[in-house]
């Protein structure tokens, strides 16, 4: 099933009359990817009453996600996975928020997307433009034209535009794949209120990482280990409070996560710290002076003045839209660029200049693979060096076994969960440590134990020299790991600062903005 036969097919919308049936059941559920060694589900059996909201929480690559499309029928029906099962119900009326919002879409512009969603629910043209004006206010996806090509927007936007889908779609039962994972956190609570709102007496199973969010909003928690086996189904409050040792021993996400990250007696100390300057980095490493990355003729991304060192962490946030994937694709040399650039004592004028002393890690993972097993994309680093191949595979083997991945090492790229597919794409960006390293949003679908790791191994580069670029959402990694802060908005580097002075900030605007809040209309 394609991305318009998921908008299309099972969404008629409107409550079902047979509300003594589950809205989805499953009994003995056996399924197995092909080249994969182990039964991902054996004998799983999980019933979902109408109107409940469920939460399905587990480590990366456990099923989840894949436990989803079984729901909704995507698999098999679509998606030819082997699998059988003793029972099955699927729901007539279903939307499907799929984890990478590029796979949602069959229409090449916003409008045009929307319009095909009320076009086969038989929406009068005429109510159509409010219709679609409508669902992209409730989701916050704010356009001068909505006639805009979807490519142009940012990861974070498209999921807006995916959430906007589902809501012109008002389906019965909502399948949610980490509906959030890019967006800022302003846009990620304001997507939940709209969620909670328009749900209300809906179905809805969500695989969401950001806990916080909707712990309240959900009835039930199901908890999934590594082998996709239910380690406890309950109410949340009790999932957390009783199976506290299973989330830690799993590296689930689950709220006070951070809190317990902190009194780890493992931790590297002052992380998020520079101490004073050595020889080695005491210059910079990289410097611009009225540096502009464009698309096409448009000027796109604006650094007035910027310099970074080789012990450098720094943090790049901002709106949805602002610009940080095409700063980081700029100091990548992947867009065309205009201004002073200087990598150590040389000038930067295109991608060969950069290549060898910067790794960078894309938005979409599967933008950046170009083999075809798990193998052979971390090796391909270690080939382009000219290694032996003994040493090729031994320290492919080591990147794998670091990175969790080498249970997976024969499967094709694109057949790993979006968490595995991001590990993958850090895993041959990173496997040999580069002067510099841009990544983009590389923790986001990765369960608690591998953004930990993950953030670990990064600091233990940057102390060793290596500087670090990170589009990040996450305040919790910029309040413990960035040494500065860099805000980006309306296309330009509005602002360096170190975290304290970027918290304090923050702190002042969520209070202003709780203040607004609470003033009486006038």
């Amino acid at each position: 099933m394609n991305a318009a036969d998921t908008h299309t097919a099972h969404g008629s919308g409107g409550p079902s009359a047979q509300e003594q049936e589950p809205a989805v059941s499953v009994t003995g559920l056996r399924l197995k990817f092909p080249g994969s060694a182990p039964l991902l589900f054996d004998d799983l059996t999980l019933e979902v009453p109408r109107g409940q909201k469920v939460l399905l929480l587990g480590p990366s690559g456990c099923g989840k996600s894949t436990l989803l499309q079984v729901f909704s029928g995507l698999i098999p029906k679509s998606i030819e996975v082997p699998m059988k099962a003793d029972a099955l119900q699927l729901p007539d009326a279903w939307g499907y928020l799929f984890q990478d919002p590029d796979t949602q879409f069959c229409m090449p512009f916003v409008d045009e997307e929307l319009a095909f969603v009320l076009e086969n629910l038989q929406v009068p043209r005429e109510e159509m433009g409010e219709r679609i004006r409508l669902c992209l206010e409730q989701v916050g996806l704010r356009l001068p034209d909505l006639h805009t090509p979807i490519a142009s927007l940012s990861g974070g936007m498209k999921q807006r535009l995916a959430i906007a889908s589902l809501l012109a779609l008002n389906p019965d039962v909502w399948f949610l794949d980490e509906p959030t994972s890019l967006l800022d956190p302003e846009g990620t609570g304001e997507v939940w209120e709209t969620v909670k709102r328009v749900t209300e007496g809906r179905t809805v199973l969500i695989v969401e990482h950001k806990i916080e969010e909707i712990a309240g909003f959900v009835d039930r928690v199901v908890l999934f280990g590594h082998d996709a086996r239910i380690l406890a189904d309950g109410p949340p409050q009790r999932v957390f409070r009783e199976h506290r040792q299973e989330l830690q021993e799993y590296g689930i996400w689950y709220p006070g996560v951070w809190e317990d990250y902190d009194r780890r007696p493992d931790l590297m100390p002052e992380r998020g710290q520079s101490a004073a300057r050595s020889a080695q980095v005491a210059q910079p490493l990289l410097r611009l002076e009225a540096f502009c990355g464009f698309h096409g003729r448009e000027k796109k991304i604006e650094i007035p003045s910027a310099d970074i060192f080789g012990d450098d962490w720094i943090a790049v946030v901002g709106p949805n839209g602002a610009g940080k994937s095409t700063l980081l694709q700029a100091l990548m040399q992947l867009i065309p660029t205009q201004g002073r650039y200087n990598l150590g004592p040389r000038a930067v004028k295109g991608f060969d200049d950069v290549i060898g002393d910067a790794s960078y890690v894309f938005q979409n993972p599967e933008l950046q693979f170009v083999t075809h097993s798990v193998f052979d994309e971390v090796a391909w680093d270690f080939r382009q060096e000219g290694l032996p191949e003994a040493e090729v595979r031994t320290r492919s083997g080591e990147v794998l076994e670091w990175y969790g991945l080498a249970g997976h090492r024969e499967l094709h790229p694109y057949q790993l969960s979006l968490g595995q597919k991001r590990r993958l794409s850090v895993a041959s960006a990173t496997g040999k440590a580069r002067r510099l390293l841009l990544l983009d949003e590389p923790t986001f679908g990765q369960d608690a134990a591998n953004t930990f790791a993950l953030l670990e191994k990064l600091e233990e580069w940057r102390r060793g020299g290596s500087a670090i670029v990170m589009v990040t959402h996450d305040p919790e990694i910029v309040a413990r790991f960035a040494t500065r802060v860099w805000e980006v908005r309306g296309g330009r580097l509005a602002a360096d600062l170190p975290p304290e002075a970027y918290r304090k900030l923050q702190a002042a605007g969520e209070a202003a903005a709780g203040k607004e809040a609470e003033a009486p209309c006038r």
